[in-house]
């Protein structure tokens, strides 16, 4: 298994490649997670039956662009060399983003005729290029053509929504496209009544809880959630925001809080999985939030999946499958991402009516046990490698 970015439970953030290789353990394989750390010193750990390579190759949230190409680059180069450790395979499944990974499989395929697996979880080249990081003319060319190349030698291409499957079918016709789309942990995260030890705790008790929990970077866009949040304020709205993750934008999300003198908002660090629990039971919504760009409507984030397991109204500021299927479940809001406002006004019925957030908090529980949960997830996933 080929993921720059491999995280576990005890450390953090997204974990859907542990789930997987977990699974995959369960089913009585051998699997073996080539990664990368900030620290020093190649290593090597046997974590839960996972074999896990860790290459010291630097990445932070709040890399430049050209700071993020050279760890994707160094992070190709060095998982190439240490997969010859690995020749005699039966499969290979390389998780993108970044796109490079996909040079590592591909070569690893021509070099030991391994099959590769690639998964998609965010569409790229499209998403740097509609974000405006990337401009040039000639970049855009070769990587559009290395994408469509990643594809087309791929045994088969894992799409995690249904937008990216169609979005990847229109440019490559010839390519076996499956739908595996995040997970809802059931089983970790339930619904439960607030603890009010954890409401004095985080300050929010007898509050209306927004919660954003997950990465502060440029794609967010949660400066809109900071002008929802003023919006509430001016309306005297017993409504409490969290905000919890690190980012490029963290600094100054917090900058923009004091000047609009926001004591409805509270800035929570990056937190473990136990202590993003402890969160959820004092959340009554999950805020899933990017900004106005056509191609981020296609992603497949996890705290969308970790707010249905949870049982939490669900609210997103964007377009796209995530909001059809809300509505069509009535277990989230849409809200208008051009006027703060629309927030308040579609929130507030939540707000002075608990049943009617009962109704669609036990909806989003529901969606995420129907066609989202880990256990369904992983045996279709699995069934991959029979």
């Amino acid at each position: 298994m080929l993921h720059q970015h491999f995280k576990t439970p005890q450390g953090g953030g997204a974990i859907r490649s542990y789930f997987l290789a977990k699974a995959l353990i369960k089913k009585g394989h051998r699997v073996v997670v080539i990664t990368s750390f900030s620290g020093e010193g190649y290593k090597v750990e046997m974590m839960e039956g996972i074999e896990v390579h860790y290459l010291p190759i630097p990445y932070d949230n709040r890399f430049t662009f050209y700071a993020r190409s050279r760890s994707f680059i160094q992070f190709t180069t060095a998982a190439s060399r240490l997969a010859t450790k690995f020749k005699d395979f039966d499969y290979c499944y390389a998780i993108s983003v970044p796109l490079t990974v996909g040079l590592i499989a591909r070569w690893i395929k021509l070099r030991f005729g391994i099959p590769y697996f690639f998964e998609v979880g965010d569409l790229w080249p499209d998403a740097p290029i509609q974000l405006g990081f990337i401009r040039n003319s000639f970049l855009k060319s070769s990587l559009y053509s290395l994408e469509k190349s990643i594809y087309r030698n791929a045994k088969a291409v894992i799409a995690l929504s249904p937008a990216i499957q169609s979005s990847i079918e229109k440019k490559v016709t010839d390519v076996n496209v499956h739908i595996i789309p995040n997970m809802a942990d059931c089983e970790f995260f339930i619904p439960e009544k607030k603890n009010p030890d954890l409401e004095n705790q985080f300050g929010v008790a007898g509050k209306f809880v927004v919660s954003y929990i997950g990465a502060l970077g440029v794609a967010n866009g949660l400066d809109y959630l900071l002008e929802c949040a003023n919006a509430s304020r001016k309306s005297n709205s017993k409504i409490h925001f969290i905000i919890c993750g690190d980012g490029a934008m963290l600094e100054d999300l917090k900058l923009n809080a004091q000047r609009l003198n926001l004591n409805n908002l509270s800035f929570i660090g990056f937190a473990n999985r136990d202590r993003v629990k402890e969160i959820m039971n004092v959340t009554d919504a999950i805020f899933v939030c990017y900004k106005n760009v056509p191609i981020l409507e296609t992603g497949s984030p996890n705290k969308f999946f970790d707010g249905l397991a949870a049982g939490k109204l669900i609210i997103i500021n964007f377009g796209g499958w995530i909001r059809k299927e809300i509505e069509e479940n009535r277990c989230g809001v849409f809200v208008d991402p051009a006027h703060p406002t629309d927030f308040t006004k579609k929130i507030s019925p939540f707000v002075s009516d608990p049943k009617l957030q009962e109704q669609y908090q036990s909806a989003s529980r529901e969606l995420g046990e129907r066609k989202y949960s880990r256990k369904r997830l992983s045996v279709i996933f699995t069934d991959l490698f029979s």
